[in-house]
This record gives C-alpha cells, sequence and structure tokens, in this order.
C-alpha cells in the first residue's frame, strides 16, 4: 500500500502561490521546489506539488481545468479545533483566497471553506468523535 500521497495541483502563478500557503503557515520542501514546482508539506506523508500549468501539462494528455469555473476537486484538511478553522479561513480570505461557502456547523462538526489563488477549493474541518451522533 502506498505511504505517501502527492496532490498535484496547476498553478499559473508558482511565485504567488507559494507565498500564498507559506502565510498560511505551511512549508515547502527545497529538495523538490525549482522554478516549475513547489513541494508543499501538509503533513509527514501528504503533500501538494504546486505545479506551473505548463509542466501539470507534461504529465496529462488533457486539458487542464480552470478552477476558477469548474471544480476538479476539493481537498480537505483536519482541524484541531472550530476556532482553528475560523482563524484559517479568516487569515486564507485576508491574504487572497475566496470564501466560497458559509461555514458549516453540524454540531460534531465544524467547516468552512475557501478557493486559493487559482480556484482550487479547500475545505477545513473540525471533527469532535465525542459528539458525533450514536446510531
Amino acid at each position: 500500500m502506498p505511504t505517501k500521497v502527492f496532490i498535484n495541483l496547476p498553478v499559473k502563478n508558482l511565485v504567488k502561490s507559494i507565498a500564498f500557503f507559506q502565510n498560511l503557515g505551511f512549508s515547502f520542501n527545497p529538495q523538490f521546489t525549482d522554478e516549475k514546482a513547489g513541494c508543499m508539506i501538509v503533513s509527514e506523508s501528504i503533500f501538494v506539488m504546486l505545479l506551473t500549468e505548463s509542466y501539470f501539462k507534461s504529465f496529462i494528455d488533457t486539458e487542464v481545468c480552470d478552477a476558477h469555473r469548474e471544480t476538479e476537486v476539493l481537498i480537505a484538511l483536519d482541524a484541531s479545533s472550530a476556532d482553528e478553522v475560523k482563524q484559517f479561513i479568516s487569515k486564507a480570505e485576508s491574504i487572497g483566497g475566496r470564501i466560497y461557502t458559509e461555514p458549516k456547523d453540524d454540531g460534531f462538526m465544524y467547516q468552512h471553506s475557501f478557493a486559493d489563488l487559482d480556484g482550487h477549493k479547500w475545505e477545513m474541518a473540525y471533527v469532535d468523535m465525542s459528539q458525533f451522533p450514536q446510531s
């Protein structure tokens, strides 16, 4: 079974995209970051490869999706609290991210979402399993 996850996303401006995610608190692996790609570290086993559109195209046989008009993926990340979700989304919006849904509070789960500079959709969620409905 695979032990690592690499999510590959096309970006129009790699420098701006890296700065956006660094401002959200993510770091980048310099071994896999150059003028064509940035390797964003989400966890010890999850990475997001921000690839220039031309480099991204070298891996596919179709057109690159315009994530501002169509949704090709929804990336969901967990948080340690509802407050962390609120702070993260607020920061994303303050540095150029776009809020595209209202926050949802289901009692046991709090989630909110934003789109990054290239329109890729990100969701942040806190789940309190002690409050999860029993069946």
